[in-house]
C-alpha cells in the first residue's frame, strides 16, 4: 500500500488530529512517516507585512518559531514511537507553503500527504487562502485531507 507518508502539520488542534490520523494510516500499512513544519521566514520589508524591527530582533523571533517548530516535530516523532512508527521530521523554512509541502514529498519519496484542511469558506478563503487547497492542486502525489 503506502510505504513513506508525508504528515503536514502546522500546530493546531485539527493539524493534531490529521497527524494522530495519518499515524495510524502509517502504522497499519507498515509505512514510514516524514513528519514536516513549515515555517515563515520573517518579513524583512514593511511592505512585506513586517514591522521595521532590528536584525538582531528578527533572528530571535525567526529562532524562536524554529524552536517551537522542533519542539512540535518532537511531541509528533514521540506519537509516532508509541504507534509503533519509525518518523522522520522536517522543518523547512518557506514563505511558499504548499510549494514546500509538495517539494519535501517529492525528495523523500512519499507515495502520500497526509494534511488537515481548516475548511475556510468565502472571503475568508480568499483573504487567507488554502495552503491544502493549493497541495491538491498542484501535487502529483496523493493529498488524504482530514477535516
Amino acid at each position: 500500500m503506502y510505504q513513506r507518508i508525508l504528515i503536514a502539520t502546522d500546530g493546531s488542534p485539527l493539524s493534531e488530529k490529521a497527524v494522530a490520523s495519518g499515524l495510524k494510516l502509517a502504522a497499519l500499512a507498515r509505512a514510514r512517516v516524514i513528519a514536516l513544519k513549515v515555517i515563515p521566514r520573517y518579513p524583512r520589508k514593511f511592505f512585506d507585512g513586517g514591522l521595521p524591527l532590528d536584525v538582531l530582533e528578527i533572528k530571535r523571533i525567526e529562532d524562536d518559531w524554529s524552536a517551537q517548530a522542533q519542539a512540535l516535530m518532537k511531541a509528533v516523532k514521540n506519537d509516532g514511537e508509541q504507534a509503533g512508527v519509525l518518523v522522520k521530521t522536517l522543518v523547512v523554512k518557506s514563505d511558499l507553503v504548499a510549494e514546500a509541502i509538495i517539494a519535501a514529498a517529492k525528495k523523500h519519496d512519499c507515495d502520500l500527504i497526509v494534511m488537515a484542511s481548516h475548511g475556510r469558506k468565502g472571503v475568508k478563503r480568499v483573504l487567507l487562502g488554502s495552503e491544502t487547497l493549493n497541495v491538491l492542486t498542484h501535487s502529483e502525489i496523493p493529498v488524504l485531507v482530514l477535516r
